[in-house]
C-alpha cells in the first residue's frame, strides 16, 4: 500500500507540468477554446492528453509543485501554454479580419449574426469563414497539431528554463503579419469591389446624358 501511494506521488508531479501546459493552451486556442465547448471536456481532454504525454517527457530535475519553485514552474507552464494558445488564435484572426474587410467593400458589414454560443457577434462573411476555418482545422487534423506542438515544446522550453526572449519579439511581429495577410487576401475581393462600384460610377454618370426614348422604343 505504502508503494502504491508513493507511485501515486511521483506520478502527480508528472501528470501536473503537462497538464497546466495544455490546459492554457486549450483555454485560448481556436475553437477548442470556445465557451460552447464545455470546462470539464477541456480539463479532462488536458489531462488525458497529459497523462499519455508521460513516456515522451524529457528527464528534468524534480520539482515538488506544493513548494514554492513549485508555483513559479506551474505559473511558468501557464505562460507558455498561453502562449501557444494565442500563436494559434492569431492564425485564426486572418480569416476574422478578412471577413470584416470583405464585408465592408460588399456593403454587408451591417448584417450582424448573434453567437448565443460564444456571446459576441460578428458579420456574416466572418460567420462564414470562421465556419469553413473550423471544418478545415478538424479535417486537416490541427487538433493533433496543437498537441504535437505542445507536446514538442516541453524538448524546446524545457521545465523551469523560463521562457526565451527571442519568442517575445516573434510574437509582436505576427500582430503585424496578420495584418498584411488579410490584406493580400482581401486584395483580389478589394479589386473587383472597385472595378463594380467604379462601373457603376461611370453607368450614373452617363445615364442623365442618355436618350430614353431611343432606348425605350424599337425601331
Amino acid at each position: 500500500m505504502q508503494g502504491l501511494y508513493a507511485q501515486l506521488l511521483d506520478l502527480i508531479p508528472a501528470v501536473w507540468w503537462p497538464f497546466c501546459r495544455l490546459m492554457a493552451a486549450f483555454a485560448i486556442a481556436p475553437f477548442i477554446g470556445d465557451a460552447v465547448v464545455p470546462m470539464r471536456a477541456r480539463v479532462g481532454l488536458a489531462l488525458a492528453l497529459a497523462v499519455a504525454c508521460i513516456p515522451g517527457m524529457p528527464a528534468h530535475s524534480p520539482i515538488d509543485p506544493f513548494t514554492l519553485h513549485g508555483v513559479a514552474a506551474s505559473v511558468e507552464q501557464v505562460v507558455i501554454g498561453l502562449l501557444f494558445g494565442l500563436a494559434f488564435q492569431l492564425t485564426l484572426s486572418v480569416l476574422a479580419l478578412l471577413g470584416f474587410l470583405l464585408s465592408s467593400q460588399m456593403g454587408l458589414s451591417m448584417a450582424i449574426m448573434n453567437d448565443p454560443g460564444n456571446g459576441n457577434s460578428s458579420d456574416v462573411v466572418s460567420s462564414l469563414l470562421y465556419l469553413l476555418a473550423a471544418l478545415l482545422f478538424f479535417a486537416m487534423d490541427g487538433h493533433l497539431v496543437l498537441v504535437q506542438v505542445v507536446y514538442a515544446s516541453f524538448r524546446a522550453w524545457p521545465l523551469g528554463g523560463g521562457i526565451p526572449q527571442a519568442s517575445l519579439p516573434v510574437l509582436a511581429a505576427s500582430v503585424g503579419w496578420v495584418m498584411s495577410a488579410a490584406m493580400i487576401l482581401a486584395l483580389p475581393v478589394v479589386f473587383a469591389t472597385f472595378v463594380v462600384q467604379a462601373g457603376f460610377g461611370m453607368i450614373n454618370r452617363v445615364a442623365p446624358a442618355l436618350n430614353l426614348f431611343s432606348l425605350g422604343f424599337r425601331w
